[in-house]
């Protein structure tokens, strides 16, 4: 019986034994898991450490690069100017204009690269436009004219070298409100499929001394990294104008950025990549200098339709509508000195009228409205639209 005891208390005490080394092995293995956790933890803090320790890097350009191998650099932000050296691995990457960074030393670390401000990048299109010649109605001799200054240069270059011309340098498209400036500049930009880069005049206009200065060389900078790039100035008689002297500090920052301007068209090649398009309503208000032969070579006015063009617009304008019956050589001949814009709103008027009427197609009545309504003419009928 004594036996019998003995052996049945062996495998409860084995299994006791078992659980406890069970135990300890979860036990072994939650630790481990929390020292993993415990030792990236302490990586990360001493990451930061490091980092909150390291020196901070400033930045400076490239003016030049001299013969003895030594850089020298303008640090920007205070202008100071220094002599300094490069390593062997970033000296080869090296060109005057170049933003690098340095450390407290003044050494060379890195190359940065160009940054452009981001309202700069803003101005560029990366998509080029979608508008086409198509969508101009009239302004052949015009277009035959912008095509000659802006496209053909980008596209077919080796026409003017063979013949051993030199292509404008930039255009300026004058004339009223609403005659298809912007539009033609956007057709020859998907013609010429270059990218295009739109600013207004007064983005250029600024509070702080040197910012539109600044604003204007990074135009140009980022215009020359792309292989085709078209620049349209809109309303350049924000920036363009006169120069006077009335003594006041916003009118003077106004004239550097003119400045800056004149430099940056005088600083570029005239076969380059970069092509300078301008438009503006009032041309009479231009500073001269900024008009004169090797900048804007050719002044090209928008006129306003006539009747032949004016029904190309609407044909351009309705190609999409529902007619019934409508003759537009008769709405061209009662929009005498509309431009292309108002035509399109006469276009866009007639579709509401005849939405406002829940009809299927656009009538004659709804053009003859439409018409009155975009040159503030009183509608003569009552009709009730049911």
């Amino acid at each position: 019986m004594e036996e019998t005891a003995v052996n049945n208390t062996a495998p409860s005490t084995e299994l006791k034994y078992q659980i406890q080394v069970n135990e300890l092995e979860a036990a072994l293995l939650e630790m481990k898991v929390k020292v993993d956790d415990l030792t990236k933890e302490n990586g990360q803090l001493k990451r930061e450490n490091n980092q909150l320790k390291r020196m901070p890097l400033f930045v400076a350009v490239v003016v030049d690069i001299l013969e003895n191998g030594e850089i020298y650099l303008r640090q920007q932000g205070n202008n100071q100017e220094y002599l300094t050296h490069a390593p062997e691995d970033i000296r080869p990457i090296l060109k005057p204009g170049a933003k690098v960074a340095v450390n407290n030393a003044l050494s060379i670390v890195k190359v940065i690269g160009n940054i452009y401000d981001s309202r700069i990048r803003v101005m560029e299109l990366v998509d080029k436009p979608q508008e086409t010649y198509a969508d101009i109605g009239g302004l052949m001799d015009v277009i035959r004219e912008v095509r000659e200054a802006v496209e053909y240069p980008l596209t077919k270059p080796e026409i003017f070298r063979r013949i051993g011309v030199e292509p404008p340098k930039g255009i300026l498209l004058f004339g009223a409100p609403g005659t298809g400036k912007t539009l033609i500049a956007k057709a020859v930009a998907h013609e010429a499929n270059a990218t295009f880069i739109r600013m207004s005049g007064s983005e250029l206009v600024h509070k702080f001394i040197g910012e539109g200065a600044g604003l204007v060389r990074e135009l140009f900078q980022l215009a020359r990294e792309h292989k085709k790039a078209i620049i349209f100035i809109d309303e350049i008689d924000a920036v363009g104008s006169m120069r006077t002297n009335d003594g006041t500090s916003g009118s003077a920052e106004v004239q550097r950025t003119l400045m800056q301007l004149l430099a940056e068209m005088d600083g570029f090649d005239n076969r380059g990549n970069v092509r300078i398009m301008a438009a503006t309503n009032r041309a009479d208000m231009l500073d001269p200098a900024l008009l004169r032969p090797g900048r804007f070579d050719r002044l090209i006015e928008i006129p306003v339709p006539d009747k032949e063009a004016r029904l190309q617009i609407l044909k351009i304008h309705s190609r999409n509508m529902h007619l019934a019956e409508v003759n537009l050589e008769e709405i061209a001949l009662r929009t005498e000195k509309a431009t292309g814009a108002e035509l399109e709103a006469v276009c866009r008027e007639a579709g509401m009228m005849a939405v406002r009427r829940e009809a299927e197609t656009i009538g004659m009545v709804d053009f003859m409205d439409a018409v009155r309504k975009v040159r503030n003419e009183t509608i003569s009928d009552n009709r009730m639209y049911t």
